[in-house]
């Protein structure tokens, strides 16, 4: 949660095993507050859309966004993969996920 290397070098391999395709990335470590040490945002630039991962270290909690586009191709469930690859990575003791398909059925 604290190694913005480490993170990022796990998300595109993430990303990759997914079927998606990585086009750039961004990875930031935040510095340090009385709390603790700085979290880490990763953003991994996708051909399809994003992946982004934000941690809290002093409050051992990670946000998880994935986001796909299926203009040329249903990318859903490599999406979908990709989320359940993140979480398990993260092993949390308790999760509170959403998912929202947009645009038109078909």
């Amino acid at each position: 949660m604290t190694d913005a290397q480490q993170l990022g070098d796990w998300c595109v391999g993430a990303v990759q095993a997914a079927g998606l395709q990585a086009v750039g990335q961004l990875f930031h470590t935040f510095p340090a507050t009385g709390q603790g040490p700085g979290g880490i945002t990763a953003t991994v630039l996708l051909a399809e859309s994003h992946v982004c991962v934000h941690t809290w270290p002093e409050k051992k909690a990670v946000t998880l966004d994935v986001y796909v586009c299926n203009f040329g191709g249903d990318h859903s469930a490599r999406a979908r993969r990709l989320m359940q690859t993140l979480v398990a990575r993260f092993a949390p003791e308790w999760t509170e996920q959403r998912s929202l398909d947009r645009g038109e059925a078909g």
